[in-house]
């Protein structure tokens, strides 16, 4: 590949800190490889003195086969390598740690698990609750929070203290250290031991950062302990595509970093090889909006290209048959299903596309796993009334439904595996309020028996109460409730087209048959298929297609973006999303959704140049 200016004097740096400012498409991988190379060889650093960081296995590996292969050579002393494999490394000399103290995924969770019960920790949902404490005590970690000033995302602030604290005892306990705590005790052995620190001060000489808008504040803290005192720090990102702040990864740190280091130069690599014209210029007029970023003005080496196709639908429906429809068409004109992707803020919500896709035979792979919706929770509460209406008497179906919503029935009531309401009734027969709530719930169960699955979920919803229960338990578990409404939404939207609940579950069955279909083939990479990811997991990669649906506000930008600083990182991520496209780019919105009526994303009128009050 021949060097533009810019890619020639970021590869030729030799000494001091240098800050890489990568646009999207523009060769940042090959000017690592390239600064890497021109070290050995016109300045004749000793490999083992060079040190690259990527943030994922995958990138750290691929780094290393492209360097390699440019060299001509089968091995290197050069050191490539994530944050915590590079961090664990230095661990291992000083504590003689092994494979066996790493606390992975199968262990984590049981201690979570555990922790949960001993707590008597309320939730619907024990999955989701462990993912989402691992994550709140990464961020507390990768942050350097002190646990006594922190306030919890997930539960009450003294709850998540104990599981904090619970979970850390146990982990010393059996001398096993997370991820986290790879960063967390690198950090505390550096700064307590100069000796260790100039050691590795004096092996690591040149340090070269990939993907820099990623790091956190911790890994930052090790990274300028290590580079001292030669600071031949070389930083390569963009600022522009910073998009994990919910994992603790903070822009700011590369907009501060020539402040921190004022002798620091700056190239910005501003020539996309990946995407038409017309594709980059309506991402520069988008992320332009953002305040907080270095000023850069991408430009396109390769033509125009087509118009991007901005769409607005009137209904969901309506979105996911042109979709499929323009999948074929593309198709049919020898486009390979492989060079197309459909991106989606979040997995949740994409069901009704996935159908659509079935309906036409489409293949399809999902980068990220998709999680069935006919298995979350809310849905699983919906159909063990169904099936209770149905005559079903298993004590399983009446221990979830019984009190959501809250109708104060004992769990001890149903000591047998079958339930009998009328022995139910006998337990509560001097209690008459117990007994009106026994009738209702008879009732409602016998309308239900004779419903079709659509007004089966409204009465469950609103003459039942069920939403009304998602509400309080939204408020206990401090989540926004909209997110477990939207399950209902799309639950009810699917339910439609099914006259009976047999044909309905029927179609359940299938489509978790479907869903296992497609996640081995997305073992298979020989398998022509389309890809559908969300957008974060979309960064890194490029197609020739790029459908982004659901353009619409609250989705992108997400409801919960409220903050300035908020709204910035949701139109990053868009911008991520558009650069991903080669030649073809569609973003596609919706007039209505789950018969709420929507209005298309701001980000829409920030491409095209129009006020976000003018309706179209």
């Amino acid at each position: 590949m021949q060097m533009n200016q810019a890619q020639q004097q970021a590869v030729q740096h030799k000494d001091g800190p240098m800050m890489v400012l990568a646009g999207p498409g523009s060769g940042k991988t090959f000017v690592i490889t390239e600064r890497t190379r021109y070290l050995i060889e016109k300045h004749n650093i000793p490999e083992n003195r060079i040190l690259v960081i990527t943030f994922t296995k995958a990138a750290a590996g691929e780094m290393k086969y492209r360097f390699l292969n440019r060299m001509g050579i089968s091995r290197t002393g050069v050191s490539f390598g994530t944050f915590h494999a590079i961090f664990f490394t230095i661990l291992k000399y000083a504590y003689r740690f092994n494979g066996n103290n790493i606390a992975r995924e199968e262990v984590r969770i049981p201690i979570i698990k555990e922790i949960i019960h001993h707590l008597r920790i309320d939730n619907e949902d024990e999955k989701d609750l462990v993912n989402d404490l691992l994550s709140e005590i990464s961020l507390v970690k990768g942050s350097r929070i002190d646990i006594t000033n922190y306030y919890s995302i997930n539960c009450s602030d003294e709850v998540f203290r104990k599981v904090y604290t619970e979970y850390n005892n146990k982990l010393r306990k059996a001398n096993l250290i997370d991820f986290d705590d790879m960063l967390v005790y690198c950090h505390q052995l550096l700064k307590e031991r100069p000796d260790i620190r100039k050691l590795w001060q004096n092996k690591f000489q040149y340090i070269l950062i990939d993907e820099f808008q990623d790091i956190n504040k911790i890994q930052y803290e090790i990274i300028q302990m290590l580079a001292q005192p030669y600071n031949n720090l070389f930083i390569v990102g963009d600022d522009d595509q910073s998009i994990y702040r919910f994992r603790g990864a903070k822009p700011e740190i590369m907009l501060k970093f020539p402040e921190d280091y004022p002798q620091s130069k700056k190239i910005v690599l501003d020539k996309n090889y990946r995407s038409t014209s017309n594709i980059v210029d309506a991402a520069n007029k988008l992320i332009r909006h953002n305040q907080k970023r270095f000023p850069k003005e991408v430009s396109s080496v390769r033509g125009a290209g087509g118009e991007i196709t901005i769409r607005d639908f009137k209904a969901l429906g309506e979105e996911n048959q042109m979709i499929a429809e323009e999948i074929l068409s593309l198709h049919k004109k020898g486009m390979k299903f492989s060079q197309m992707a459909i991106l989606v803020r979040t997995n949740m919500g994409s069901g009704a596309l996935l159908h659509k896709l079935m309906e036409y035979n489409i293949p399809f792979r999902m980068r990220d796993s998709l999680p069935n919706i006919y298995e979350h929770w809310v849905a699983v509460d919906l159909i063990s009334y169904i099936k209770i209406a149905m005559g079903s008497n298993e004590r399983g179906l009446y221990l979830r439904i019984i009190n959501r919503p809250k109708r104060y029935i004992s769990r001890d009531c149903f000591d047998t595996t079958e339930v009998n309401l009328e022995a139910v009734k006998d337990y509560y027969e001097d209690k008459n309020w117990m007994l009106e709530r026994l009738d209702q719930l008879e009732y409602d169960l016998a309308l239900l028996a004779d419903m079709r699955p659509y007004a089966a979920i409204n009465y469950i919803r609103r003459g039942i109460g069920y939403e009304d229960y998602l509400k309080e338990y939204a408020d206990d578990r401090k989540i926004n409730v909209e997110e477990l409404i939207e399950i209902l939404d799309e639950l009810q939207d699917n339910a439609k087209a099914f006259k009976n609940y047999d044909e309905w579950f029927g179609y359940m069955d299938e489509y978790r048959e479907e869903l296992k279909r497609q996640a081995a083939r997305s073992q298979d990479r020989d398998t022509d298929s389309i890809t559908i990811a969300t957008m974060h997991s979309s960064k890194g990669l490029e197609f020739n297609v790029v459908f982004i649906v659901d353009a619409n506000e609250g989705i992108m930008p997400h409801k919960k973006a409220v903050l300035a600083a908020d709204i910035e990182e949701e139109r990053r991520l868009f911008y991520v999303a558009m650069t991903r496209a080669k030649d073809h780019l569609y973003i596609m919105s919706t007039r209505e959704r789950y018969n709420k009526v929507m209005e298309h994303s701001r980000f829409i009128d920030e491409i095209t140049g129009e006020r976000k009050d003018n309706k179209r």
